[in-house]
């Protein structure tokens, strides 16, 4: 799967789960919080550098999770966006190892993203050669997704709440996409961990 390639892994765990009311990033989903199945699943395969990026409530959230090897980055800016956790995180991964190839983003939020479904990310990238390689659920794009060196600078350039997802406006901006339906859920609500709780007892 690797071709000896380098990959870093960044997930993205700054923000305030507003919407939400308390940190999203604590929920549990059977008996695990969300970030953690996040660091869990990451932690399962070979990454060169692993970086996990907090913010708001970092403190309380550092507390309540198991870090494993990952080296944790405090983003004092999160209010300003996700742009800045993105570049705050691919930062902090060069500097690590600079001779980074690709990098994996991943939130903390998506319960049913699988080990199997990041190898077959990164697979595809590494076979297509195209510049990222995203997940596709419900007709659209978006993370976990994986990026290759050429465009690091494009996505340090992102401002405010942009995600990744902006470069493909760009008309010469090369990617592929791997079905991914499970990666449409995800935790914003208290009907989405209402919803998670009866997962749970299917």
């Amino acid at each position: 799967m690797r071709k000896n390639a380098k990959i870093g892994v960044i997930i993205l765990a700054a923000g305030s789960s507003r919407r939400l009311g308390y940190p999203k990033q604590l929920v549990e989903f059977k008996g695990i919080p969300l970030l953690q199945r996040s660091i869990d699943v990451a932690e399962s395969l070979e990454f060169d550098t692993k970086i996990l990026v907090l913010g708001a409530k970092e403190d309380a959230i550092n507390k309540k999770i198991d870090r494993r090897n990952f080296e944790v980055v405090i983003n004092e800016n999160w209010e300003e966006g996700m742009s800045t956790s993105i570049r705050k995180g691919i930062s902090e991964a060069l500097k690590l190892e600079k001779e980074l190839e690709h990098i994996l983003i991943m939130l903390s939020d998506q319960p049913l993203v699988t080990k199997d479904k990041i190898e077959e990310l990164i697979r595809v990238q590494l076979y297509s050669k195209k510049q990222a390689t995203f997940s596709e659920y419900a007709g659209d794009i978006g993370v976990p997704a994986i990026f290759s060196r050429e465009i690091f600078s494009d996505l340090k350039k992102l401002k405010g709440d942009q995600g990744a997802k902006k470069l493909i406006y760009d008309k010469n901006f090369q990617f592929g996409t791997v079905k991914f339906e499970d990666g449409n859920f995800d935790v914003d609500t208290t009907a989405d961990v209402e919803l998670l709780k009866r997962m749970e007892e299917e």
